[in-house]
């Protein structure tokens, strides 16, 4: 069974399990520690990364060896997706239950006039 692809300007604030089809736009390392050499090649990487598809664009958040696979020009399918709010806008990431699967060029124009991550978000309390 295919799977529903979603389209970047449908995600909604703390959603998820999307499954996208995306173009990275940019990318930027915010945030390398540690070492790679020796016993324990522990090292935090984390990169942020502007992807986007026909509708809007959004801030994806890549962590270690997904700052590789998102690199500017790539195409890929985001598997199991989720949005987390930072500072109350929306950044994509994939966490250990999704997966990055890099896939042929997409076929697409990049709608860049419509940055998901520049919408603020105010968090209100409903009270009955």
């Amino acid at each position: 069974m295919a799977e529903e692809l979603k389209k970047v300007e449908q995600l909604r604030p703390g959603t998820s399990g999307h499954t996208l089809l995306v173009k990275v736009v940019d990318a930027k390392t915010v945030l390398q520690k540690g070492r790679s050499e020796g016993p324990q090649g522990r090292q935090m990487r984390l990169s942020e990364c502007l992807v986007g598809d026909d509708t809007a664009i959004i801030v994806f958040i890549a962590r270690g060896d997904q700052v590789e696979l998102m690199k500017p020009g790539a195409t890929v399918i985001l598997r199991n997706a989720k949005i987390d709010m930072f500072r109350g806008s929306m950044r994509l990431s994939v966490d250990r239950w999704g997966q990055i699967e890099p896939t042929g060029d997409a076929n697409f124009e990049l709608k860049e006039d419509n940055n998901l991550s520049l919408i603020e978000f105010e968090v209100i309390t409903v009270v009955d």
